[in-house]
């Protein structure tokens, strides 16, 4: 990032041979994998639970893991949403895919503590050295202070790329033409709604076009977004809209929660006000941080396409998959641009993806991997970026006795993934 870290300076919180960076879906598995298959790992996390946007971003429930009508989508995430359904945390009458975001905290902790996953939560990256195109060390910003973490090989799983950027990758952030972003959206929850009293989507669709020509609501999304939960009488509402608002900026960022709690509040009354059912509701929950979609993307040895998206392409060195289609929300305004992959099939995404040009020891686990913008709007949900951790995890395991992320043997490292229950084209029963 810099040199304004003197890292010399500085006590040694640990030592690992895998560090990962960011605890969100991406970064979980891939602390989980590389632990389960032998490497000494440590996992820091900015917040004091697990989870990233499942969790502190609320956002909820999962996308589709399936095409044609079976799993694609296996491996950590299967076990995860088995581990929930344990706890009685995992789907419901109205919303199979729902899932419930404390008992993942719970989830996540186990699968760590299981796998033997050291943690060091309420820890902040805080800078990167780097000599010959190696993380040799991080800072790190916690409540003992400025601190270094030496490692091996090194994962982000910031979701945002920190880990990459700031240590000097090649970096691209929103849509070609202008830079900017799909919108933020800061998720909440209405509890003690009267189900069986709500309108069709298309009367409060109606309704709120109504509020918004009113000016009682500023908000541009186009329409009410909400999902059920695994609990009665809530619903979940992503549907807050916060546009031209850059996530790797601090003022930014601030505004953006405040624009987005603004928009709650208009909600909140709307619903109450005009919508049956919500007359005795509350307002139960807004999401720790608002919610992002989108942000950098750490450019590597192959960038994924959207029209490798939409095509189905599968990969020689395909280690994870999707079939979650093109869902671009207007970075300007209002509309989202919705385009579907043929019907049943899914896409690769291969290993260099995930491996960022320029460096030897680091590989990405979250949706900040390299692709276009639109193929981006594709990969970037939960289920695939579990997947794409599971993958990563594994493969720094491997690269640690060569030391080169390059050096993995991508067919070894498929099976690996196969034998973890993976679902990978070409090798997993279909």
């Amino acid at each position: 990032m810099s040199d304004a870290v003197n890292f010399d300076a500085l006590d040694v919180a640990a030592e690992a041979e895998v560090v990962v960076v960011g605890g969100g879906p991406g970064g979980l598995c891939a602390a989980v994998a590389a632990a389960e298959e032998g490497a000494d790992t440590l996992l820091i996390e900015r917040y004091g639970f697990l989870g990233g946007m499942a969790t502190a971003g609320l956002v909820n429930p999962f996308m589709t893991w399936m095409a044609g009508g079976q799993p694609i989508i296996r491996g950590l995430f299967e076990r995860i949403t088995q581990r929930l359904d344990d706890y009685g945390g995992w789907g419901g009458p109205k919303q199979p895919s729902a899932f419930d975001d404390e008992l993942f905290k719970f989830v996540a902790e186990d699968l760590c503590e299981e796998a033997g996953v050291r943690l060091q939560l309420h820890t902040m990256l805080a800078d990167v050295e780097v000599a010959d195109g190696r993380v040799q060390r991080i800072a790190t910003l916690s409540k003992s202070g400025l601190r270094q973490v030496c490692g091996e090989l090194f994962i982000d799983g910031t979701g945002d790329g920190d880990l990459a950027a700031w240590a000097g990758a090649e970096v691209k952030i929103g849509r070609e033409e202008d830079g900017h972003c799909q919108p933020m959206t800061l998720c909440f929850r209405m509890m003690n709604v009267d189900l069986d009293r709500m309108p069709s989507r298309a009367e409060i669709n109606a309704l709120y076009d109504a509020a918004k020509e009113r000016g009682e609501i500023d908000n541009p999304r186009e329409n009410v977004l909400k999902f059920f939960t695994t609990h009665d009488r809530e619903v979940h509402f992503n549907t807050t809209r916060v546009v031209m608002h850059d996530a790797t900026n601090a003022e930014d960022m601030t505004d953006a929660e405040l624009v987005g709690r603004r928009q709650v509040r208009q909600m909140v009354r709307f619903l109450r006000d005009e919508v049956a059912g919500f007359e005795e509701a509350w307002l139960e929950e807004m999401a720790p941080q608002i919610g992002i979609r989108e942000s950098r993307r750490v450019m590597g040895d192959h960038v994924l396409s959207v029209d490798e998206v939409l095509e189905a392409r599968k990969f020689d060195d395909g280690i994870a998959r999707g079939s979650y289609g093109v869902d671009i929300h207007n970075p300007a305004g209002t509309g989202t641009d919705i385009r579907h992959l043929p019907p049943g099939e899914a896409y690769d995404i291969p290993y260099r993806c995930i491996t960022p040009r320029g460096f030897d020891n680091m590989l990405i686990a979250a949706r900040c991997i390299s692709c276009d913008h639109a193929a981006h709007s594709s990969m970037r949900v939960m289920p695939i970026v579990m997947a794409i951790g599971e993958a990563a995890g594994c493969a720094a395991q491997m690269a640690l006795e060569g030391g080169d992320v390059r050096g993995v043997d991508t067919q070894a490292l498929r099976g690996k993934l196969v034998g973890r229950g993976a679902s990978i084209y070409g090798l997993s029963e279909e």
